[in-house]
């Protein structure tokens, strides 16, 4: 296909950057509301990477906006509880029910496998929607027509013209950094994981997730269904790089790495067995970077007919598992904007102005909880990770039990419907 049959495919379409969980959920959310868009993913097939991510109340709102709800409910375990233990001695410093109701109702929370997720998005797409190897590398205004109009530049070459253009591009989005947002910073944090699989089930783990804290790391354990259970690891890495250095040799050379610093506090047989027989990440050690949340109070969520969801919006350390989950509400609250202002019908001058301000609606809704989000997650891992004296007998004498009553804050919140 010539760019010249590019560029007229593409006039007019609402583009989205990213066919991960924030663009396939706006593109589903945008197709409940009747409005076409395209979808532009880089990689040459749906990527697999990161196993899974804990689904929370607020994320299964979303989902049931969606229409998909029910189809993650019917593939994954029901988590009862959060059983926290610290690392140092190996005794329960918390334990907490997560059927109890929240100020919108009863709490609901599982660890869905992001694969599952994203094909059970696709699924729901119209053909077509989602066009593979289409990676974005800059963009313009459209000089030669009225109206306000991008021109976006595509790594092979062609080019497309879009009426509106929506950043679900993650954390080294180009759309984020056209809109002029901060470049996200380094926590001095690494993360990787795994998933263990028992054929024949018997994995022994209760329907809870476990976590481990202090001696310098961070972990959790869960089950996914009867047959996998996944986990988690982070830790901040020594300054001379001598203890762990070699990690990103192989994926054997993470594993004996997450083992041996386990195998040196007080985490059980159980926890190391899972470990020792899992598929790790094809992302062995990745950093841990997130977005300060003052500069979103101030930052150009969107500009125009310009706007960012998901990692381009908001990257957040993992530590209170709603970087998935807040993606989510992004894409039901951005469909519900979008999708009103364009299905209202009239002149096109006054369609760009609805557009426009559906946008900032959009922002304006996202913005705080978005700095709120990666705030509150920032301030958990500090406390949760930390091997110093002060900390590790504040956090487990005086504040296990608000550091977990910490996740259940964030997914008392309801993103609406469509």
């Amino acid at each position: 296909m010539t760019a010249e049959m590019q560029q007229q495919d593409g006039a007019g379409e609402i583009v989205i950057a990213g066919a991960g969980l924030a663009g396939l959920a706006v593109a589903l959310g945008l197709h409940g509301k009747g409005v076409r868009c395209v979808v532009l993913e880089s990689s040459p097939v749906r990527r697999t990477s990161g196993f899974a991510f804990f689904t929370w109340t607020n994320a299964f709102r979303a989902l049931d906006a969606l229409g998909v709800g029910d189809k993650m409910r019917g593939r994954h375990l029901q988590l009862q509880g959060v059983r926290v233990v610290s690392s140092s001695t190996g005794k329960v410093a918390q334990e907490m029910d997560l059927r109890v109701k929240g100020k919108l109702g009863p709490h609901e929370v599982r660890c869905v496998h992001r694969n599952v997720l994203l094909q059970a998005l696709e699924e729901e797409l119209p053909a077509g929607t989602i066009r593979y190897s289409s990676k974005i590398v800059s963009i313009d205004h459209d000089e030669l027509h009225d109206g306000n109009a991008k021109i976006l530049h595509l790594a092979d070459g062609t080019t497309l013209r879009a009426k509106v253009l929506i950043g679900c591009d993650g954390i080294n989005s180009v759309v984020a950094k056209w809109l002029g947002l901060a470049k996200p910073s380094d926590s001095g944090r690494l993360a990787t994981r795994g998933l263990a699989h028992y054929p024949d089930g018997g994995h022994g783990f209760e329907p809870k997730i476990l976590q481990l804290v202090g001696e310098g790391f961070r972990a959790g354990v869960v089950p996914t269904s009867d047959t996998d259970v996944y986990w988690f690891f982070t830790w901040s890495p020594s300054p001379d790089g001598a203890k762990d250095g070699a990690v990103d040799r192989s994926p054997a050379a993470m594993k004996q790495f997450v083992l041996a610093t386990m195998r040196g506090a007080q985490v059980s047989a159980q926890v190391l067995e899972a470990v020792e027989r899992s598929e790790m990440s094809d992302v062995l050690a990745a950093p841990l970077r997130y977005r300060s949340p003052l500069s979103l109070l101030f930052a150009s969520i969107s500009k125009g007919n310009v706007c960012v969801a998901g990692d381009a919006l908001h990257p957040t350390t993992p530590d209170l598992a709603q970087g998935a989950c807040t993606a989510l509400e992004d894409a039901v609250v951005l469909a519900r904007c979008l999708g009103d202002a364009i299905v209202a019908g009239g002149v096109a001058g006054a369609e760009e102005e609805r557009i426009e301000a559906a946008l900032r609606s959009y922002a304006g809704i996202r913005r705080w909880r978005s700095a709120q989000v990666i705030a509150a997650s920032y301030v958990v891992g500090f406390f949760q990770e930390s091997d110093h004296a002060v900390v590790s007998f504040v956090r487990d004498k005086l504040l296990s039990g608000v550091l977990a009553r910490t996740l259940l804050m964030m997914p008392d919140y309801d993103c609406g419907k469509l």
